[in-house]
């Protein structure tokens, strides 16, 4: 059977697409191409995080709290690079943080709106250690 080995795009609607491009750019550093998006590269994430890169593709029981504040139906996960760095780069420019920064045993995570309501989670792999 063919199957589904990763996600392809996410596309959503705003209500002002220059400005939210322009929010995404400013915020996150996120580098808008001539067709109007962003492409991130799958090498470039695994070059960084060999055993930790990937994407989560996973449903989240209706009535769940995990997106709030949003009322959204659906949340960003966009990996970050060095964390720390963004939290700074981010309350640089006036965004403030959803809660508090948390560390699990797979990655760090901070949270963020975006300009559309849209909660954006930002996810730093933790690479797991060889065993020795």
């Amino acid at each position: 059977m063919a199957k589904v080995i990763g996600l392809g795009g996410l596309f959503f609607l705003c209500r002002d697409v220059d400005a939210t491009r322009a929010w995404y750019t400013r915020v996150l550093g996120v580098q808008i191409d001539e067709y109007g998006g962003a492409s991130f590269s799958q090498a470039d994430a695994a070059a960084r995080f060999p055993q930790g890169a990937r994407t989560i593709w996973a449903p989240f029981k209706a009535g769940s709290d995990y997106f709030k504040p949003s009322d959204s139906d659906f949340m960003m996960n966009l990996m970050v690079d060095d964390l720390d760095a963004m939290i700074e780069q981010i309350k640089a420019v006036g965004v403030e943080l959803e809660g508090e920064p948390m560390t699990e045993s797979y990655g760090k995570f901070a949270w963020i709106m975006d300009p559309d309501g849209r909660k954006v989670e930002l996810w730093q792999p933790i690479e797991a250690q060889p065993a020795t």
